[in-house]
């Protein structure tokens, strides 16, 4: 048996996941160490450790996520306590929460700094997996299908964006509205959804008309001023924005050399987090960049293929939702960093420095093994088996009329 689900792993996407970590490590080192020379005197080598330090405990949360049976999550017990503890870290922000960049989204615990935002993506995408498996029967029911979903997610998300984290709040309403297709829904029922959320956001508008300078704040505001022209605001607005494009700009195929990058040297703020892949681009070329770009899209595309393969609605929303999520974080850190959006300060998975964000990355990618192989187990020695009646999804993934294995 043992030998059995050893063999069924997806080693490719194993191999994807740790290669997309070393390089991210070899990057957080070259792109960090002018800043931390100048902020710790000779350490620059600190964010490179504490990296090294969070890839380390995330491979263990990976060994975990992908050993442990992943239906063992839809534990009512276990299913409650997630989310209890979710919307405890979130509700603790305003008793404890530490300010940085304008928001207030850290919690600082023993010398460590944790994003409570970043595990809340994650266990959003497990409630609205487990939610919509126990509800198949009646998916399209709008009372006791659609809607509590939908006002449990948009309660999450008025909690972050009151942070203020608008960026955070956006991602999980996308990734929820790529689990909700994914989910069985007929036409109906998912106009109704948006019609629900319009609705929402109307009755929120007074909210955010009232705070509206919470929200649009200068620095917010600049953002779009840079997005527009950054070269005739390159002294304030379109800083950032600016130098990222010159760092793209001149690496050109082969870049300039690991380690050789110019913009690092204090022209490019937050080269380790947000504009790590315009070093990549300076450094390494639009080689490197590609190399990045393949490693990110095969783990995204492996992820829908293991969704359209998986027999269980359980599943197949898991891997939906950890793509996604893989896929929704890198396009608008990408888009920002090169214009083609606002730069929003989201961070590139798995390449870019941050300890919360490493984590959950680490447990979505081991759920998401976990996931690969239970169905590479069926294809190989349960091919004989009986296997449930299947429908088509809306989505075009497959779904199971009854939600067992």
């Amino acid at each position: 048996m043992i030998r059995k689900i050893l063999k069924s792993y997806d080693y490719t996407l194993i191999f994807t996941v740790f290669l997309l970590c070393v390089f991210g490590l070899v990057m957080v080192y070259s792109s960090s160490m002018i800043t931390a020379a100048a902020r710790f005197g000779t350490e620059n080598d600190y964010f490179f450790k504490k990296q090294l330090i969070t890839v380390c405990i995330g491979t263990i949360a990976f060994i975990m996520a992908a050993a442990i049976p992943y239906r063992v999550l839809l534990t009512d017990k276990l299913l409650k306590m997630i989310m209890l503890l979710s919307i405890g870290l979130l509700l603790l922000l305003f008793v404890y929460g530490h300010t940085a960049g304008n928001a207030q989204s850290w919690i600082k615990v023993a010398g460590f700094t944790m994003q409570p935002a970043e595990f809340v993506k994650l266990s959003i995408i497990i409630y609205l997996a487990a939610i919509y498996e126990k509800k198949q029967a009646y998916i399209n029911h709008f009372g006791q299908a659609v809607m509590p979903p939908l006002i449990f997610t948009t309660a999450i998300c008025f909690l972050i964006i009151i942070q203020p984290d608008i960026g955070t709040a956006m991602i999980i309403a996308l990734i929820m509205s790529a689990m909700v297709s994914a989910s069985g829904m007929n036409w109906k029922s998912l106009m109704k959804i948006v019609l629900a959320g319009l609705a929402i956001l109307a009755l929120f508008s007074p909210f955010i008309l009232m705070n509206w300078d919470n929200f649009a704040t200068p620095e917010r505001v600049s953002r779009f001023a840079g997005y527009t022209d950054p070269f005739s605001n390159e002294d304030d607005a379109g800083f950032h924005l600016a130098n990222s494009l010159y760092a793209i700009g001149s690496g050109g195929i082969t870049g300039l050399g690991l380690g050789n990058s110019v913009q690092k040297y204090g022209y490019l703020p937050e080269s380790h987090t947000d504009f790590i892949m315009s070093i990549v681009a300076e450094e390494l070329g639009i080689l490197g960049v590609l190399f990045v770009l393949g490693l990110l899209g095969t783990l995204i595309f492996r992820g829908f293929y293991i969704a359209r393969q998986c027999e269980d609605a359980f599943g197949t929303l898991l891997a939906v939702g950890i793509s996604s999520m893989i896929a929704i974080q890198a396009g608008i850190n990408l888009g920002g960093l090169t214009g083609l959006i606002p730069i929003t300060g989201v961070t590139l998975p798995f390449i870019s420095y941050g300890g919360s964000s490493m984590l959950v990355l680490m447990t979505s990618a081991g759920l998401l093994v976990n996931v690969s192989m239970f169905v590479n187990y069926r294809k190989k020695y349960k091919s004989g088996a009986v296997k449930a009646p299947v429908k088509k999804a809306s989505s075009g993934f497959k779904k199971p009329l009854s939600s067992k294995m």
